[in-house]
């Protein structure tokens, strides 16, 4: 299907499958919740399991076609494209040269990939796993820029070192992003610290240990999900300690 895996042929298999009833959901939903300014936003209205199984028909597009959709204003182009380049990156046949031109195209990108679902979708996959067996320098540098989905995207890409046990960069950009101003990043930080626990709970309670009491809420309620009862009250002790100190 490579020749036909275009951008064009992709929007137009988008708008076939999109809804007025689950646009007005989704719009509703974007609304009222946290991210970017979606003011140059469009959305078709489709579900997101159907962009990802769209992905899969496309997952042959040539990277300049890609490029195309993440340059889209239509949201769901925008996901789609970066659906495939997660499927493309994890794909064991996708050569090393193409992982790497993949990881370019996305951090040349960032600015279009500007919402917490769009991070999610393949930053993993395309950021993380390309670093798996490289520095990471990259990371820090995302992790200190205004932009607060870069942020998110320095954090959630981790989850490929954490899946291989590589627990390093997970804790120490959690040092880095522990107190920031956004919500959505405070999150994230909170969700990979929880991830890091299944893999070694010792460390996560060493660093909740040090930083629980002054956590924001938020991040501290997500790092502590997997924990047992009587763990999770200790440190959540602990932060309503520090907020009757500080009142």
């Amino acid at each position: 299907m490579a020749n036909s895996a275009t951008a064009e042929a992709f929007v137009a298999k988008l708008e076939a499958l999109s809804s007025p009833v689950e646009r007005d959901k989704i719009q509703r939903y974007f609304k009222a919740g946290e991210g970017a300014d979606r003011t140059a936003d469009v959305f078709l209205g489709v579900r997101m399991g159907d962009v990802f199984r769209l992905a899969k028909e496309f997952i042959d597009m040539p990277l300049g076609e890609i490029d195309k959709l993440l340059t889209s204003p239509i949201h769901e182009a925008r996901a789609g494209g970066l659906s495939i380049m997660g499927k493309q990156a994890s794909r064991k046949q996708t050569p090393e040269r193409r992982r790497k031109e993949l990881n370019e195209l996305y951090l040349r990108r960032t600015d279009q990939i500007n919402d917490w679902d769009l991070v999610d979708i393949s930053a993993h996959q395309v950021v993380g796993g390309y670093l798996l067996d490289k520095p990471r320098d990259v990371l820090y540098e995302l992790a200190l820029s205004p932009q607060w989905w870069e942020r998110r995207i320095a954090m959630f890409a981790t989850l490929a070192f954490v899946r291989r046990g590589d627990l390093d960069d997970t804790f120490a950009l959690a040092e880095i992003l522990m107190y920031d101003e956004h919500d959505l990043v405070r999150k994230v930080v909170g969700g990979m610290l929880r991830e890091a626990g299944k893999h070694d709970r010792a460390r996560l309670l060493g660093f909740l240990d040090i930083y629980a009491a002054t956590a924001p809420r938020v991040l501290l309620r997500y790092a502590i999900e997997h924990l047992d009862n009587e763990q999770r009250a200790h440190y959540l002790s602990l932060k309503a300690q520090t907020g009757r100190a500080s009142s």
